[in-house]
């Protein structure tokens, strides 16, 4: 069995924020599930080549808007999942950090980090 608190877990700085990576790779799972931070009044061109990902929303506000520009609301109690490794943006409200529980598929290794500056849309 394994259990974790969120206190004993080292936060990554995956780009804009913070991720508590709870389960990895090494823990045999075969998935990871995060506490993800999101800056407030941040934009992250993201993409996900070898993993899918579901974000449900705990706390703030934000969007997620798809490659071709479709927006969708993020609210606490709202999921989305990025079934096809869509490139998308996630956005967080001005106001206060967007909080997500992210659970991945197949697991990060957990020391994965975005480079938002790349000009693209970030990958790993």
């Amino acid at each position: 069995m394994i259990v974790r608190a969120k206190a004993d877990v080292e936060p990554v700085e995956w780009g804009n924020g913070l991720s508590y990576r709870f389960l990895v790779e090494a823990d045999n799972m075969g998935f990871t599930v995060a506490h993800t931070m999101v800056r407030a009044g941040s934009k992250s061109p993201l993409h996900y080549r070898r993993h899918l990902e579901a974000c449900y929303c705990i706390a703030g506000r934000g969007q997620v808007v798809t490659g071709d520009g479709v927006a969708h609301n993020i609210e606490p109690g709202v999921i989305y999942a990025l079934n096809e490794h869509d490139e998308h943006f996630l956005i967080a409200g001005p106001e206060e950090d967007l909080e997500l529980i992210s659970v991945f598929n197949p697991a990060l290794r957990g020391d994965e980090r975005h480079h938002l500056d790349s000009g693209g849309f970030s990958h790993y």
